[in-house]
């Protein structure tokens, strides 16, 4: 998280949307560090968003929340500066949310991505995915997982084996009209941070 903030670049007096703002800290964090943003929050739970309003009021920050779905965003065009994403987009229909986003940033606005990505290298993709198989595997038995859980595991792991490379998603974003885009990955591709702008 710290590293996809220090990533996205505010200024006071802007608008910004968090998509899939789950508990707020996105949001939280970027008016702490500059107390004249504006932030919205949408998410399709009311219960996590409950919980985000309380963090923020804790902190004496108030943040507009919206509950939706996000692949339906309820502001107009044009309207936000800033617009964040982070892990939440493998679960997601890609291509409408990103056109949403596109859709409701003004011109010259920036949208920041950041989730888990396929490596794009075959072999760092199957030992990464194996990998995952083996951690999760030893989380479900020490924890009793049930069958529904152990379902739950397989779907992660091939959440991430059916998603974009770093690559792949700067290619996306530049189909859907996005200009300025920089995508960098660490960790051997498996998490990628996206920046690009509204013409």
């Amino acid at each position: 998280r710290e590293r996809f903030l220090a990533t996205i670049e505010v200024e006071a007096g802007q608008r910004l949307l968090d998509v899939c703002a789950g508990t707020n800290v996105i949001g939280i964090n970027l008016m702490r560090r500059q107390p004249g943003l504006e932030v919205f929050a949408a998410d399709r739970s009311a219960a996590m968003q409950a919980v985000g309003r309380d963090l923020a009021g804790r902190h004496g920050l108030r943040i507009d929340s919206t509950i939706c779905d996000v692949h339906h965003l309820p502001f107009p065009d044009n309207h936000f500066d800033v617009v964040t994403l982070q892990y939440a987009s493998r679960h997601l229909r890609v291509v409408r949310v990103f056109s949403e986003v596109h859709r409701v940033l003004r011109p010259g606005g920036r949208f920041y991505h950041c989730d888990m990505l396929r490596p794009a290298g075959r072999l760092t993709e199957e030992l990464y995915c194996a990998y995952l198989k083996v951690c999760l595997a030893v989380v479900s038995h020490a924890f009793r997982s049930n069958a529904a859980a152990m379902r739950c595991r397989d779907y992660f792991v091939e959440a991430i084996r059916m998603f974009y490379s770093t690559a792949e998603l700067s290619d996306l974003l530049r189909g859907l009209g996005f200009t300025r885009i920089v995508g960098t990955s660490v960790l051997a591709g498996t998490v990628g941070f996206h920046r690009a702008s509204k013409a």
